[in-house]
């Protein structure tokens, strides 16, 4: 069931919250077929300092049953916005909360993180079904 989309209200979280994601039935099931989103304005805290990081999110996946919903996608990421965590856990936990969601063939997330100190961050994530 998909409660964001077409909700007459949106209610923003900012504390993380992977129950905030949801998703629907592929529409070529059987079909391998790639899905390339790119969410150019997240933001989380440093677990240290509390300084904002800015990034951007880019995930590749091959659905299998499920695909990822938009809306909901955007609200789980903005739920992270007042979330102390180092940029390698937040990739780590995109690509873990997607995976468990949605079960793909694969699935691969960047985080393209804003420099700090001159020094580009941009932990890579792949994560595939077992195929034995």
């Amino acid at each position: 069931m998909l409660n964001h989309l077409g909700a007459n209200k949106t209610e923003y979280q900012d504390k993380y919250n992977p129950k905030l994601l949801e998703c629907f039935d592929n529409p070529r099931p059987g079909r391998k077929f790639e899905v390339s989103i790119e969410a150019p304005e997240v933001t989380c805290l440093c677990p240290i300092t509390r300084q904002p990081d800015f990034a951007t999110i880019k995930i590749t996946y091959c659905p299998d049953e499920k695909c990822v919903e938009s809306k909901s996608f955007k609200l789980y990421l903005f739920s992270y916005r007042q979330t102390g965590i180092f940029h390698e856990a937040m990739t780590n936990q995109i690509a873990d909360d997607l995976f468990a969601l949605l079960n793909p063939h694969w699935i691969e997330v960047q985080g393209e993180f804003a420099p700090r100190g001159g020094i580009k961050f941009w932990p890579k994530v792949f994560l595939q079904k077992d195929t034995k």
